[in-house]
C-alpha cells in the first residue's frame, strides 16, 4: 500500500487507520485507480462511523470542478436510490452546525431528486487544505469529467499546493505527460474550450489543434471539425498538411501590407480571410475570400460584417 499512500500524499492516511487501509486493499485493490480511494474508503469503515444527516444541512463543496451534470444519469441514480437506498455514503466535514461536502455531490443531488430528507455520510475532521486536496483528488480521477473540467481541476490542484507538474502527477498517480497535456488545452481559445466542454470535439482533436501556432487557424480548423464530423485521424492529417503544405509551383508572395490586412480581417471575423489582387500588379482590383464551414458559421460571420 506504500505506493498508493505516496501517490496521494497524506490524504488516505488521514481518512483511514492503518488497519482499515489494509482491509481496503485486500478487499478491492486500488493501485490502478488511486482517485477512487476516498469513495471506496467509505465502504469499509465501521457502520457506527456513518451518520444520517439532513440534506439541507450539507453545503456544496466550492472546490467542485464539475460544471455539467447529466440529468438523465442523475434521474437513473435517483430511481435506484428509491428502490434500493444509497449504498455508498458521502464524505463531509463539520462546519458549525452544518456540514461541507468533501466527496459525493452526485449522490447528494440524486438523494434530493429522490425526495430523501437525510443521507448517510461519513463525517471527518479536516482542515481547509485537507478538504481541498481530498475533494480535488476525488474529482480529478472521475472518468466522467469532461476535458476542460479535468484540466481546470489539475490546474487548481497544482496552484493550491504550489506543486510542479512532476510533483502533482506523482501525488495523483499519473504520468506527467498526462497532466501536461490537459493543462495545455487551457491555452486554446475559449470557443474551442466550449466545444470540448460540449463534447463537440475530443481531447485527441484538441491535441492536434495545439500543433498549429496561431489561434485563428486553430479556431478555423475546429469549426471545420465540428461541421464535417472529422475524426481525430482526419484532423491530424489536415494539421500536418497545413504545417507542411504539398510542394507546388512557387507563387508570388503577397506584399507585407496585404499580409497584415489578411491578419486583421481574420482576427476580426474569426476565420481565414485571403486577399487576392489583380490589375497588372498595381493591386487596384482584387477579391476578398472569407471562409466559412457551416451555415451557423456563415451566420456568425455575416453578423460580424453587418455590425
Amino acid at each position: 500500500m506504500a505506493e498508493t499512500k505516496k501517490r496521494l500524499g497524506k490524504g488516505l492516511s488521514s481518512l483511514l487507520s492503518s488497519s482499515r487501509i489494509q482491509d481496503l486493499e485486500e478487499a478491492q485493490p486500488i493501485r490502478k485507480e488511486p482517485g477512487k480511494v476516498i469513495e471506496r474508503a467509505a465502504q469499509f469503515v465501521s457502520s457506527d462511523s456513518v451518520q444520517s444527516i439532513p440534506v439541507e444541512k450539507i453545503q456544496r463543496n466550492p472546490q467542485q470542478p464539475r460544471q455539467h451534470w447529466d440529468e438523465q444519469r442523475l434521474q437513473e441514480l435517483a430511481d435506484s436510490i428509491r428502490a434500493n437506498g444509497l449504498i455508498q455514503p458521502i464524505i463531509v466535514r463539520p462546519q458549525g452546525d452544518r456540514y461541507q461536502l468533501i466527496a459525493g455531490e452526485r449522490r447528494l443531488r440524486a438523494m434530493k431528486l429522490a425526495g430523501k430528507d437525510t443521507i448517510p455520510a461519513l463525517v471527518r475532521q479536516a482542515s481547509e487544505a485537507q478538504s481541498l486536496e481530498w475533494a480535488l483528488i476525488e474529482n480529478i480521477h472521475r472518468i466522467d469529467l469532461n476535458c476542460i473540467e479535468r484540466a481546470r481541476a489539475y490546474e487548481h490542484y497544482l496552484k493550491s499546493f504550489s506543486l510542479t507538474q512532476e510533483e502533482g502527477a506523482r501525488r495523483l498517480g499519473q504520468e506527467r505527460s498526462t497532466v501536461a497535456n490537459f493543462l495545455r488545452i487551457l491555452s486554446l481559445p475559449e470557443d474551442i474550450q466550449k466545444m470540448l466542454s460540449d463534447s463537440l470535439i475530443s481531447m485527441g482533436h484538441a491535441k492536434a489543434l495545439l500543433r498549429l501556432p496561431d489561434d485563428v487557424d486553430r479556431l478555423r480548423l475546429a469549426r471545420r471539425i465540428v461541421a464535417g464530423y472529422w475524426s481525430v485521424r482526419q484532423t491530424e492529417r489536415r494539421v500536418q498538411e497545413e504545417l507542411e503544405p504539398a510542394a507546388k509551383p512557387p507563387a508570388r508572395p503577397p506584399k507585407p501590407h496585404i499580409q497584415e490586412l489578411e491578419r486583421e480581417f481574420s482576427q476580426a471575423l474569426g476565420t481565414k480571410v485571403t486577399i487576392r489582387t489583380s490589375g497588372g500588379g498595381k493591386g487596384h482590383r482584387g477579391r476578398i475570400i472569407i471562409e466559412f464551414y457551416s451555415l451557423d458559421d456563415f451566420d456568425r460571420v455575416k453578423e460580424k460584417i453587418q455590425r
